[in-house]
């Protein structure tokens, strides 16, 4: 699997009908796929899992042989799912998540008695 930080990736291009971005509720049955490299496949959420089922079918049922793209909200975390569900690429997200320091417990500090005794 090909992964690309977002200043890699360009949407494909007005008019050009060898790459396609497929809406997540467009039918991926139905995209007539002749002529087409590449299709790329949004998350609009990480949580959303619709691009994964459209791109299940668009490997196994329509034999599509080409890019298949992951864009949008795509985290490290998905790309082996992404990868068994037909993904060939995957465009990372342009900022990672924030994170929280977790806090850290307080432990009382304690001496060691043997060294007391010297």
């Amino acid at each position: 699997m090909k992964i690309l930080a977002s200043h890699e990736h360009q949407a494909p291009a007005e008019g050009d009908a060898s790459q396609v971005a497929l809406a997540n509720d467009a039918d991926a049955l139905a995209l007539p796929l002749e002529g087409v490299t590449r299709i790329d496949l949004h998350f609009p959420q990480f949580t959303d899992g619709r691009a994964f089922s459209q791109a299940y079918l668009l490997r196994r049922r329509r034999g599509f042989t080409g890019d298949l793209r992951a864009t949008g909200d795509v985290l490290i975390d998905q790309l082996v799912q992404m990868q068994r569900t037909g993904f060939s690429s995957a465009v990372l997200r342009a900022t990672p998540l924030p994170l929280k320091p977790k806090p850290r417990p307080e432990f009382p500090v304690h001496k060691n008695p043997l060294e007391t005794m010297k």
